[in-house]
């Protein structure tokens, strides 16, 4: 139900941010954003590197592990980094002005190092890139791949609003497996665990990215689940969905469950945990970081235990 100052609200949110990013703006020379759009260096801080490396290592051991070879392996390497680069870029050209507005030093784009024009066109080379990358390991491997990507920028364009914002990080993640096994010599769906598994830790990931931007997102009109929940609710769901996730890669595969599993479960839980519960700054990275060592934690696991994906 919304109250009859609705509009009015959300039409001050907006124009408190447009005039922000307007005064921000006309501090550099010429009142326009400074020229740095071909360094290399800032469109990587622009690109969310870190978790697309993360993301990237991963499925690259899994397609290592599931027998795809040394070719096939680099061409998911290649289609999974391209992917993720195409959405961190995105995503920060998406919200450039909410980030200006909200005076984001980690963005290049709110500092003024990037225009908002030179990430667009970086996210769409990357995409472009991703397409035939993708589609090196096979057309139901590649729409596989394509359809987790076309969910990330649906989540960054418009879905982060709303109270779905959970499904395009569960579908992003959850087809990483039909990824690597689609593209196998004998092409098969993955288990039900492990897209399960990859669904789980793509939401558990949404949950602790959006923690230290709750307030700032709320304050800029961005409402997805986790902004309505606030966060205490995330900072103690997000633990318990990465939990849920490696508990479906411990109990989901066929195999007598041995102690050594029980215990690395163990302590990417107390991770989890650690990830949230721990005071930590206001910007801290470290509730996403543990999110990543968890995603290892259950890569590890499912190689240890020695569990086909398909």
């Amino acid at each position: 139900m919304v109250d009859d100052h609705g509009d009015t609200h959300v039409g001050n949110a907006f124009l408190t941010l447009d005039i922000e990013y307007l005064a921000y703006v006309s501090v550099h020379p010429s009142g326009v954003l400074s020229r740095t759009t071909h360094r290399v260096p800032v469109l990587l801080r622009s690109c969310h590197l870190e978790p697309a490396l993360a993301v990237t290592m991963f499925v690259t051991v899994l397609a290592v592990a599931a027998g795809r070879g040394v070719a096939g392996s680099a061409a998911v390497a290649a289609a999974v980094l391209a992917g993720q680069l195409s959405i961190g870029w995105c995503n920060d050209a998406a919200d450039a002005q909410r980030d200006t507005a909200c005076r984001r030093r980690d963005k290049p784009v709110a500092t003024g190092e990037l225009t908002p024009r030179a990430v667009a066109v970086a996210a769409g080379t990357a995409l472009g890139l991703c397409v035939p990358l993708s589609l090196l390991s096979g057309a139901a491997a590649g729409a596989a791949h394509l359809g987790g990507v076309a969910a990330g920028w649906a989540y960054n364009l418009s879905l982060k609003h709303t109270v779905l914002s959970p499904l395009p990080y569960a579908a992003a993640f959850g087809t990483l497996p039909a990824f690597v096994t689609l593209g196998l010599p004998s092409p098969s769906w993955p288990a039900w665990w492990a897209v399960a598994a990859g669904a789980l830790l793509g939401v558990g990931a949404h949950l602790v990215n959006v923690l230290p931007d709750i307030e700032n997102d709320l304050a800029t009109g961005v409402s997805g689940l986790p902004q309505r929940l606030g966060h205490r609710a995330c900072r103690w769901l997000a633990p318990l969905v990465m939990l849920a996730a490696v508990g479906v890669i411990v109990a989901g595969p066929p195999g007598t469950v041995e102690i050594s599993d029980w215990l690395l479960a163990a302590v990417a839980g107390i991770v989890a945990v650690a990830g949230t519960a721990v005071p930590s700054g206001a910007r801290s990275r470290w509730p996403f970081r543990a999110a990543i060592v968890v995603a290892g934690m259950a890569v590890a696991q499912l190689l240890l235990r020695g569990s086909d994906m398909a």
